[in-house]
């Protein structure tokens, strides 16, 4: 069917299935979406996920694949209201709702239902390790490519974590640690321990509650989340889930249209968001190939393959868009023109709110970051998901310890990637942290267990921090300094067990 004109549309205060279905190709393409219908033809190129996944769904109900990674008002911010074309009539949404309560569970939906019957107690959780152990479980093949994934050979991501093992502790004894403080500050606000969730897209896909669970678990345990720009629940959500006077930090993702980025700034400022933190180390996604991958590997589960097969004829070149993956598609209109004498300004000149820029992984730029006046970096590669070979946090903080310690003096410094135990969050505050971040364990725990999952990893990296505290001689953050850790390049010998 042509494109219609919305002006030749005959006045309707609802549709049925029908009228819907014959909007169901490239020329003319409508979709559902919890029992509203919309006209998205001329969105269709501008979808920064592809027109595929859209078509796949032209002429009927997308609410399912839209809900787990789309805000509530995604639509309204990215669609005209001439497109918005009115509700489904009666009888649609009973057949609607009909179909979904009919509808076969897939195999990935199955085990997953499964393995939520068979998570351990939450005591049972004893280290992050222990978590992410259950979430791969519970989680979607397709949740679980998406927080898994990193770039190319997946060497940073790997290498972020083993930086810590390159560092040892000098432990101070005699010294009274009875009483042990691991409280801090991050930007001025309070903090139970220098841990902050680190700014993670779509939490939804892991659980149903999505972003909130982890507002309502930071607020009980008293720590601080960043909300990132791609989150799936709304800013607006996401502040109402929030506690009174619970302090939550913005992470923007810079569109490259300023006057679209301006209004997300003032609308975050607006709700109550504390800081800015903006992310530079994103402007185009890394190659996560297991991201890019999912949708073909739900395909083969599904049809039971266990094989490659030829779809094409030998010989021809096959002519499909294999996408960007959900990154992809999150980070496709960033600004990719950013620069410290033009973005930093223009970010001051829109807002009053502290900045910080998230995403320097050099002690040049860390310099260059003092220098434009911001009040704090966040140390980061994207948790390995962006550039590989990038190096590591850790080894990135210590060149900044040992070349600029004079940095440290003029803004607050911040790391994350790769921390798993208690003991990586004190060598990163030996060296200089301020606090540092975690994004994939907090969406690992709030996806196997809800708020409480996010609560009982704060407890964990709480003991563990007191634990190496007290071991180290110190009796408060202030008394971690860089004569307490020594980098060394040699690794310990491993001992087969006999």
């Amino acid at each position: 069917m042509p494109c219609v004109s919305q002006a030749l549309l005959p006045p309707m205060s609802s549709w049925t299935l029908e009228q819907v279905g014959k909007h169901n190709s490239a020329e003319s393409c409508w979709v559902i979406i919890k029992n509203q219908v919309y006209d998205v033809t001329e969105f269709l190129n501008e979808h920064p996920g592809g027109s595929g996944i859209i078509l796949k769904y032209a002429g009927r109900d997308a609410t399912r694949a839209y809900e787990p990674i789309h805000p509530l008002d995604a639509l309204d911010k990215n669609l005209p209201a001439s497109k918005h074309l009115g509700p489904l009539d009666s009888d649609a949404t009973s057949l609607v709702a009909q179909a979904q309560q009919n509808r076969k569970k897939t195999k990935d939906e199955l085990r997953v239902e499964d393995a939520l019957k068979q998570r351990p107690p939450l005591r049972r959780i004893l280290s992050l390790a222990d978590m992410e152990a259950v979430a791969r479980q519970v989680l979607s093949h397709k949740a679980l490519a998406y927080y898994s994934s990193s770039s190319d050979d997946q060497m940073t991501y790997q290498e972020n974590a083993r930086a810590f093992t390159r560092f040892f502790f000098h432990p101070r004894v005699m010294r009274p640690v009875s009483r042990c403080d691991p409280s801090s500050t991050i930007l001025g606000f309070k903090s139970s321990i220098p841990v902050f969730i680190s700014g993670a897209a779509l939490a939804k896909l892991g659980h149903p509650q999505g972003e909130a669970n982890l507002t309502k678990g930071a607020a009980q345990a008293n720590i601080i989340q960043m909300v990132s720009s791609n989150a799936s629940l709304s800013y607006e959500e996401i502040m109402a889930a929030a506690s009174p006077s619970q302090p939550i930090f913005f992470q923007l993702y810079k569109n490259t249209n300023d006057d679209v980025a301006e209004k997300r700034v003032r609308d975050v400022e607006k709700l109550g968001y504390k800081s800015i933190w903006l992310t530079v180390d994103a402007i185009v996604a890394g190659n996560r190939e297991k991201d890019i991958r999912s949708p073909w590997a739900l395909d083969d589960i599904e049809s039971g393959r266990t094989a490659f097969h030829v779809d094409a004829v030998d010989g021809a070149v096959e002519d499909s868009d294999v996408g960007l993956g959900i990154a992809g598609a999150l980070v496709a209109s960033d600004d990719r023109d950013m620069t410290w004498e033009k973005t930093i300004p223009w970010l001051r000149r829109i807002t009053k709110l502290p900045i910080v820029i998230k995403g320097v992984q050099t002690v040049e730029d860390a310099v260059l970051a003092a220098e434009a006046g911001v009040e704090g970096i966040l140390i980061s590669n994207h948790g390995g998901r962006q550039l590989d070979y990038s190096f590591p946090p850790l080894e990135v903080l210590y060149r900044l310890r040992r070349q600029r310690p004079d940095i440290f003096d003029k803004l607050e410094v911040y790391i994350d990637g790769g921390i798993e135990r208690g003991t990586d969050v004190v060598k990163a505050l030996c060296l200089g942290a301020k606090a540092v971040g975690l994004g994939r364990p907090f969406l690992y725990a709030q996806s196997a267990y809800g708020v409480p999952g996010v609560v009982k990893i704060v407890q964990i990296l709480e003991r563990e921090i007191l634990t190496a505290m007290r071991l180290l001689g110190a009796a408060s953050l202030q008394d971690l300094i860089p004569e307490m850790v020594e980098r060394v390049d040699w690794q310990p010998l491993l001992r087969p067990k006999l």
